[in-house]
């Protein structure tokens, strides 16, 4: 099990919250929890690099098994390495357990995006657009779910 972030990963990894000022300006701050990478997710990354630089808001463990009421496959870490091989994400942030809009409102604050990304129905949307107001963002719709693609579906289909 990974339990620490490769040399050549580190500098695309961060830890929240930051011990200086965020290192991009410009970029696009999208969140998930990525455990089961599959071509929802490539596009809805894809889409959201031509916004800008991709700063991926990745959840924990713990806020996955509350959320999902299983525990990930993939640890923080494990899905933090394959999200920042990617070309299309500049940055990862690992989250603690966020529980509340405030959590979130400051962590939107520390990064301060020019855009938020969202995938068509997000069930945060309200949320969303009050975070992207406070720091004078764009909220951007970049994509449409992939019908029959989500991490829960092929969990509970094929493992």
């Amino acid at each position: 099990m990974l339990t620490k972030i490769s040399t050549k990963m580190q500098p695309k990894i961060l830890t929240y919250p930051f011990d200086k000022t965020f290192p991009l300006e410009n970029c696009v701050l999208i969140g998930g929890c990525f455990d089961l990478l599959h071509y929802g997710h490539l596009d809805f990354l894809k889409s959201s690099a031509e916004l800008g630089q991709v700063i991926v808001a990745l959840e924990s463990d713990n806020a996955i098994s509350q959320n999902k009421g299983t525990p990930p496959i993939h640890t923080q870490l494990q899905r933090a390495e394959i999200l920042a091989a990617l070309t299309c994400v500049a940055k990862v942030v690992l989250l603690p357990p966020l529980r509340t809009y405030e959590d979130y409102l400051l962590l939107v604050r520390a990064i301060h995006p020019k855009f938020l990304a969202i995938t068509q129905g997000d069930p945060q949307i309200d949320n969303k657009r009050k975070q992207a107001d406070a720091v004078e963002a764009q909220l951007v719709v970049v994509n449409k779910l992939v019908k029959g693609l989500s991490s829960s579906l092929i969990r509970a289909i094929h493992l």
